[in-house]
C-alpha cells in the first residue's frame, strides 16, 4: 500500500464501526457541501447492507452570535472532523450539537464520540431515549453526562431560541420502545432540518454513493453472472433500484430466488469473491420495476414507507398536530438526514405529505397497495407477537 493509500485509509476511518456493523464498515467518505452561503452546510457520508446505500446526513448552522449548531452528527473521521474544524476557524466554535431522535441508532451511535472532539458543547437530545437489547443510560452509550440535557418541550427555554423552533413529534410507544423526531427551524435562512420522516428521492445517484460506484453497478445487475460496465445509465439504473428496496424492502416488482437457484447462480458468478459476496445476488426484478421507481419520483415529499406502516400510523392525531406547527413555519427548504437534500418545498407541500394518516385518504398523492404489501404483512406480524402496538384510527 503507498504512503497515500496508507493516509486515505486513515483519513476515512471510523474506529467504532463495530457498535453499527453496516457497510461502509470501518472507511467513511465525507462531501461538505455549503447550501446556504456562509450559514448551512451539509455533510454527506453513506451506510447500508448488502450494497443497499443512501446518505446518511449531518446539518451544521452558523449562529449569528459566533459558533456553530450541528444538527444529526454522522461519523467523526479525520476528514469528517477535518472539515467541521475549517468551519470552525472562520466561524467559531460547535456550540450546540443536536441528537433529533429517539430510537435512530444510526444518528444515537455517532453522538458521544463527536462529542468527543468539542468539549465544550452542549448535547441536547430528543426525550425518552432508549437502547436495544439492554436500555442503558446516555453516559453508557458515550454521551457525556456534564453536557447532555434533554431538549425541553418549550423550544424559548434553550439557549438558542432567538435563531431557531423547534418541535417534537412524541415520544410516544411502538412496543419495543418510543419513537421521537425534534424538526428544527433555522429561521435566517428558513431552513427545515428534518431526521426520518420526510424523504425526496433524486433521479440520479446523490455524489456520496458515486464515488465509489461499486454498490450502483452492484444493483444495476440482472443476475449473478452478469458483468455490468460503469456507466451513467448503469449508475442511475443500480440506484433506482437500491431506491426500491431501501424504502419498501421487497417492492412488488422485486422477486428472492429460490434457494437451489440462488446457491446455482452463485457458482456461475463472474465474481465470487467476498466483496461481491460470493457470487450471491438474492435479486430478480421483474420487467416493470422502474414504475415504482417513477411513482416516488413524482412525489417531490412523501413519508418514507416504513413510517407510513409501522411507525406514524400509531400516533395519527399527534403526528397531523405536529405537522401542523411544522407547516406554520415558513421555511422554503428541507434538509432530510437521508436521499435527497437540500428540497426546495413550501409548507403546503410539507403538510400535505401527511395526508395518508387522514380520512379520507387523498389517493393520488398515496404510495401503491401492491409495493406496500411486505411491509403491511410484517406489521400484522410484529402485531400478533405484541412486538409492536396496533395502529390507531386516521383522524
Amino acid at each position: 500500500m503507498s504512503e497515500f493509500s496508507k493516509q486515505l485509509t486513515k483519513d476515512l476511518a471510523w474506529s467504532f464501526w463495530f457498535t453499527l456493523p453496516i457497510y461502509p464498515f470501518s472507511q467513511r467518505q465525507t462531501i461538505r457541501t455549503e447550501v446556504v452561503s456562509g450559514t448551512v452546510w451539509t455533510f454527506d457520508q453513506l451506510q447500508g447492507i448488502f450494497y443497499v446505500v443512501v446518505p446518511i446526513r449531518m446539518s451544521v448552522i452558523k449562529l449569528n452570535e459566533g459558533g456553530l449548531l450541528i444538527y444529526a452528527p454522522v461519523a467523526p473521521t479525520p476528514e469528517c472532523i477535518r472539515l467541521v474544524k475549517e468551519l470552525v476557524k472562520e466561524h467559531g466554535e460547535v456550540k450546540y450539537i443536536i441528537l433529533p431522535t429517539s430510537s435512530g441508532l444510526e444518528h444515537k451511535v455517532f453522538v458521544g464520540p463527536f462529542a468527543r472532539y468539542f468539549r465544550h458543547a452542549q448535547i441536547f437530545v430528543a426525550p425518552k431515549q432508549w437502547s436495544f437489547p439492554l436500555n442503558l443510560p446516555l453516559s453508557w452509550l458515550g454521551l457525556p453526562s456534564d453536557r447532555t440535557q434533554v431538549l425541553p418541550e418549550d423550544s424559548s427555554k434553550t439557549p438558542f431560541a432567538q435563531e431557531f423552533d423547534y418541535a417534537i413529534l412524541g415520544a410516544f410507544e411502538l412496543g419495543l420502545g418510543k419513537f421521537a423526531e425534534v424538526a428544527f427551524f433555522h429561521k435566517q435562512s428558513r431552513t427545515l432540518l428534518l431526521t426520518d420522516t420526510i424523504v425526496s428521492v433524486p433521479a440520479e445517484p446523490p455524489a456520496i454513493i458515486q464515488l465509489d460506484p461499486y454498490p450502483l453497478l452492484f444493483h444495476a445487475k440482472d443476475k449473478a453472472t452478469d458483468v455490468v460496465a460503469d456507466t451513467y445509465a448503469n449508475r442511475c439504473k443500480g440506484w433506482q433500484r437500491i431506491t426500491l428496496f431501501a424504502l419498501y424492502f421487497g417492492p412488488s416488482a422485486l422477486e428472492v430466488p429460490k434457494l437451489q437457484e440462488l446457491l446455482s447462480n452463485a457458482l456461475k458468478a463472474s465474481d465470487r469473491t467476498k466483496k461481491a459476496y460470493f457470487g450471491l445476488f438474492p435479486f430478480q426484478w421483474q420487467p416493470n420495476w422502474q414504475r415504482s421507481f417513477e411513482v416516488l419520483r413524482d412525489r417531490q415529499l412523501f413519508v418514507a414507507p416504513v413510517l407510513q406502516t409501522l411507525i406514524l400510523n400509531r400516533a395519527p392525531t399527534e403526528t397531523i398536530a405536529w405537522a401542523d406547527i411544522v407547516a406554520s413555519w415558513n421555511f422554503e427548504r428541507i434538509i432530510p438526514c437521508h436521499f435527497d437534500a437540500p428540497i426546495a418545498a413550501q409548507p403546503q407541500q410539507f403538510r400535505q405529505a401527511f395526508a395518508f394518516l387522514e380520512q379520507p385518504v387523498i389517493t393520488t398523492n398515496s404510495l401503491p397497495e401492491i409495493d406496500l404489501e411486505l411491509l403491511k404483512n410484517l406489521e400484522l406480524g410484529l402485531q400478533k407477537t405484541r412486538i409492536l402496538k396496533p395502529a390507531a384510527n386516521k383522524q
